[in-house]
């Protein structure tokens, strides 16, 4: 390699530098993000992003089609596993588990991750409308009946059989090539719907998070203690599988209730939390203990998984420099480059 990733901690470099080098701190089976040559303009129309329930069926049904699109187009990256393009999303996302969870990163990862389906629904697939949210609070404790697994209209429902493949809805004969957690082998898509298991999407928790005073504790709030273990326990299986869970479509819609949640915490002093981040760069990973109900996962990388890079930060702490990048899915961002959704993503909340 021409460059030691150790030496380049070391240095001060600006968004533009950091985007020109990862190509060559990138390695392994998967195809290193392209370069930036120049910033995009920023936003001035934000698109709004709405809650599913409030979609009009034909709007549903859009989204439901681009996602099918994904489905059925192959994939052209070279990214670990995939055949689709809805492959090669969830492909980064299993080579960036480790460093992508747990961490500092966690939310503004998965706001340019979620950004980035948006953006492959409409540059692959034509579609026109915005990432919709799941409003999982109207769900809370009863989400075996919540209109999102509507077998027409929505993502299909249960799982059922010694696999819990899903038995009914738009995806029920997609065959996954992706899980569970690092595997690559042919699976349905599944799920185990636990009721009591989203508890922690309830209103009252959801508020709670949102009234934490920094940003170190909104993050703790939002992934060690409530909201984001909800959706992926509560609809359990694939879902719950914190490696491989882009495998279900109802992943994006979790995660982007998860932003919206961030954004509204954000909006209470823009000024302030706009910038304020923080947090470790890695996970001890060995330390974590499943929610109550969830059967544990193996998290240790097998040997064909390059240890992903921290590129940005000099040392354990979590910057606006630290760069976000998924392999060439979209263009790599530094954090503080999305810290703001409705400036280079362009998008905001209803």
């Amino acid at each position: 390699m021409p460059a030691q990733p150790l030496e380049l901690r070391k240095i001060s470099m600006s968004p533009s530098l950091i985007r020109g080098l990862v190509a060559l701190l990138v390695t392994g089976p998967a195809v290193a993000a392209p370069r930036t040559t120049r910033d995009v303009d920023i936003c001035t129309s934000p698109r709004i992003r709405r809650a599913w329930h409030t979609l009009r069926d034909e709007e549903k049904k859009a989204y439901i089609d681009a996602e099918l699109c994904l489905m059925s187009t192959p994939a052209t990256l070279g990214l670990r596993g995939s055949r689709t393009k809805f492959d090669e999303l969830q492909s980064a996302h299993v080579l960036k588990m480790e460093i992508a969870h747990f961490t500092g990163q966690f939310l503004p990862f998965h706001r340019l991750f979620v950004w980035a389906h948006e953006q492959a629904l409409r540059n692959v697939c034509g579609f026109t409308g915005t990432q919709p949210y799941w409003a999982e609070e109207l769900d809370v404790g009863a989400f075996s009946k919540s209109m999102l697994l509507d077998p027409v209209l929505g993502f299909g429902g249960d799982g059922t059989g010694p696999e819990r493949c899903i038995r009914d809805g738009p995806f029920v004969n997609y065959t996954n090539p992706l899980g569970p957690g690092f595997e690559i082998s042919d699976h349905c898509i599944n799920r185990q719907i636990n009721d009591t298991l989203t508890m922690t999407a309830a209103p009252a928790v959801v508020e709670g998070c949102v009234n934490m005073p920094t940003f170190l504790t909104f993050w703790s709030c939002i992934e060690n203690k409530g909201p984001h273990s909800a959706g992926h326990s509560g609809v359990g299986a694939q879902m719950s599988n914190p490696i491989s869970s882009p495998g279900d479509p109802l992943f994006y819609l979790h995660h982007a209730w998860l932003d919206r949640i961030w954004r509204k915490w954000q909006l209470k002093d823009p000024e302030v939390r706009d910038k304020e981040m923080g947090g470790n760069n890695r996970a001890n990973l060995s330390s974590r203990v499943p929610p109550p109900g969830v059967t544990p996962v193996n998290l240790t990388r097998p040997a064909d998984i390059p240890e992903p890079l921290i590129v940005g930060d000099a040392g354990n702490v979590t910057t606006l420099n630290h760069l976000l990048y998924l392999y060439g899915l979209v263009e790599n961002r530094t954090i503080g480059e999305v810290m703001d959704p409705s400036k280079v993503l362009c998008y905001g909340y209803d």
